[in-house]
């Protein structure tokens, strides 16, 4: 059977993650629906991340294999035909080899979260970033953040339903962004790994807000790390600014 390889984006507001569940709409559902309108199922498709409520992708990479040998461009617009009105999109596909996998390939994986700091309620970006009231330090979480990235155990920041066989994980960059916002200030934290835990990020991001606002010392983020306890974490920020942006495989299939 002839595979696929999809790049997909989509707003995680509707949606129950990524992942297919009894009951609760998600974006894996939506597609396995879309595809069997093309090809008589069922249809399991795999993706590079599963991405929870709330979260949103603008680079997330998933497979499919078919029966029909397609043209990837038909195959992305009949696909994006059938997904309507959903808020999902397909805005890349490729035929890859059968030994491709679009999770166990991946050798990298990046995030990015906004956090826009104003009193003032959003509402172009309502959904789409974590508001927070009061100023923060760039400079300050940026201190903090030092302390994560590389090889460690991310026992404090993993969420406790985590099924990751090891809590170890190696954060290759942390790098937070500032730039002017109506009213405000908007941070924009990018963070890449090859692999991430259940609530990595969104707990990170908590924790170097905290930071940010001058509750937490930037060492703080070392003791809390060191701790390896959920307890000693900061809190979680809500998945409302989270983007999954792209995944990274030894060769772009899309290229």
């Amino acid at each position: 059977m002839p595979r696929y390889a999809l790049r997909i984006e989509y707003d995680g507001r509707p949606f129950a993650g990524w992942q297919r569940q009894d009951g609760p709409d998600s974006v894996q559902q939506r597609i396995e629906t879309a595809l069997a309108a093309l090809e008589s199922g069922p249809h399991r498709i795999a993706a590079a991340g599963r991405t929870d409520t709330g979260v949103h992708a603008t680079g997330q990479v998933a497979q499919a294999d078919l029966a029909r040998d397609w043209d990837p461009f038909r195959l992305s617009e009949a696909l994006n035909w059938h997904l309507k009105p959903a808020p999902i999109a397909v805005t890349a596909c490729a035929r890859v080899t059968t030994d491709w996998h679009a999770r166990f390939t991946a050798v990298e994986r990046r995030y990015a979260f906004r956090v826009i700091a104003r009193r003032a309620p959003l509402t172009v970006d309502k959904g789409l970033a974590w508001r927070v009231h009061g100023p923060l330090d760039a400079d300050a979480m940026r201190e903090g953040a030092t302390h994560l990235t590389g090889r460690h155990d991310f026992t404090t920041f993993r969420a406790v339903q985590c099924q990751a066989d090891s809590p170890v994980r190696t954060l290759d960059e942390i790098r937070i962004s500032e730039a002017e916002y109506p009213g405000g200030r908007l941070f924009t934290f990018h963070i890449r790994a090859r692999s991430f835990l259940h609530n990595q990020v969104r707990s990170i991001v908590g924790t170097l807000e905290r930071v940010g606002a001058g509750s937490w010392t930037p060492e703080r983020v070392a003791d809390a790390l060191a701790a390896r306890d959920r307890a000693a974490c900061g809190p979680v920020a809500p998945p409302d600014g989270l983007t999954l942006t792209g995944v990274s495989y030894p060769a772009d299939p899309f290229a």
